[in-house]
């Protein structure tokens, strides 16, 4: 027996009508699915591009923040620089009284020495002597305990760079504008000289026994 594919009992089969409505249905639902797609794709490249936007200004930001954080440091540099030769000259106007009173007879001083030997470079703020003695002095604006440590350290090579130094009695001084009262003492526990420089003068601030250490 052939099987017929027909409506069972109580059915009744669909008219063109009403296919012709239903594929108009599953059509315009196909078209909204495509529209639907097309506006979430476009707001997929929209995002896109916002973000690219976003990272493309972050960039800029970024690039700018670095400029202004290099023109700081410049103006930071040159200031630092300026005040610390206004300190340097402050010291030196009053550190040949000052050392004399310490019963160390410099006659000469001098500024921002400057030596190169074997691609290590050393810088001496000021240096005070006479035909026996010298007297380094390490300028700061603010005294750190890592500035005694490297001026130590400076001390102790310093024949390397300054072959004049060899041979004779040379004493070191610290001097600054503001610094921790500890770092002070430390200084002078070191054997160092500590000079202070206030207002537009200058002034010792080691015991009246105080005995420099020789290098």
């Amino acid at each position: 027996m052939t099987s017929t594919n027909v409506p069972g009992a109580g059915e009744t089969a669909p008219t063109f009508e009403e296919i012709r409505v239903i594929l108009e249905r599953v059509a315009q639902r196909q078209e909204e699915i495509a529209r639907e797609m097309k506006e979430t794709d476009r707001r997929m490249k929209e995002t896109d591009r916002q973000m690219k936007e976003t990272d493309r200004r972050m960039k800029e930001t970024d690039r700018q923040t670095k400029e202004t954080d290099r023109r700081l440091k410049k103006a930071e540099d040159l200031f630092t620089t300026q005040w610390g030769r206004l300190v340097e000259s402050l010291v030196e106007g009053d550190l040949v009284p000052l050392l004399r009173q310490r019963d160390i007879d410099v006659t000469e001083t001098a500024q921002r020495l400057n030596a190169v030997r074997n691609g290590s470079h050393c810088e001496l703020d000021i240096v005070a002597r006479n035909g026996a003695e010298i007297v380094v002095v390490e300028v700061k604006t603010t005294l750190r305990p890592r500035d005694v440590k490297r001026f130590l350290d400076k001390l102790r090579r310093l024949a390397d760079w300054f072959p004049w130094s060899e041979g004779r009695p040379v004493y070191g001084a610290l001097a600054y504008l503001r610094t921790d009262a500890s770092v002070a003492t430390h200084a002078e526990r070191q054997g160092l000289f500590v000079i202070r420089a206030t207002g537009n003068s200058a002034s010792v601030l080691n015991a009246p026994d105080f005995e420099p250490r020789v290098f």
